[in-house]
């Protein structure tokens, strides 16, 4: 979910089998995405998952590192996260955020091979865009309250350029067509089958899809 130019773009480590079968990033209940952009001064009020598209208007948006769906990101193989990180710096080059900001600090030191790095601002870039890395927004991450979280979200919005006022732009329908490309990944939703949508069902039970 991109557009030319945005102030922000957020990106996952990779789909959870919940998102996929949605279609909206974040979209389990318990995450703690949506809620902290808000808390953290990022949107007027809290937006549900289906609304993710009025990211765009605010100057925002969603990605992930790699498009498999998967259970947990650990089953994600150094390749995946590698060639993800190349796919994202030609994004990157290609709309031209001002900042990425990385949701998973592990994710980040494997992708971008940063094995130093530590959450917030980092010295190298992602093709023209500056980087943020921030903690991962899931339930299943205790080291981080949702206090915690809203304030350390609110530090990146503090060095974000102010958003214009109005509307950034009007999704064309090009634009359009790559946002839904990059929701959840191209073929996520096709990868889960009813093999994936017993897994899915039995992770939600378990409170561990995010």
């Amino acid at each position: 979910m991109v557009a030319p130019r945005l102030r922000v773009l957020f990106c996952g480590i990779n789909p959870s089998l919940y998102t996929a079968w949605s279609g909206h990033h974040f979209g389990r209940p318990g995450n703690r995405f949506w809620p902290t952009l808000h808390r953290s001064g990022f949107t007027p009020r809290q937006l549900a998952p289906y609304e993710q598209n009025d990211l765009l208007t605010l100057g925002l948006g969603i990605t992930n590192i790699a498009p498999r769906a998967t259970v947990a990101a650990a089953e994600l193989s150094r390749a995946e996260l590698v060639a993800g990180a190349r796919r994202l710096r030609d994004l990157t080059s290609a709309y031209e955020p001002a900042y990425v900001a990385v949701l998973g600090v592990t994710a980040h030191r494997t992708a971008f091979e940063q094995p130093k790095a530590v959450f917030g601002p980092q010295e190298t870039r992602i093709g023209p865009a500056a980087v943020w890395v921030l903690p991962n927004p899931s339930g299943l991450n205790a080291h981080f309250t949702p206090a915690r979280l809203a304030d350390v979200f609110a530090e990146l919005r503090a060095a974000v350029p102010p958003q214009p006022t109005g509307p950034i732009l009007s999704l064309t329908a090009p634009t359009e067509a790559h946002a839904v490309d990059h929701v959840i990944g191209e073929g996520a939703r096709r990868s889960i089958g009813v093999v994936g949508a017993y897994a899915l069902a039995s992770q939600y039970r378990r409170g561990e899809a995010f």
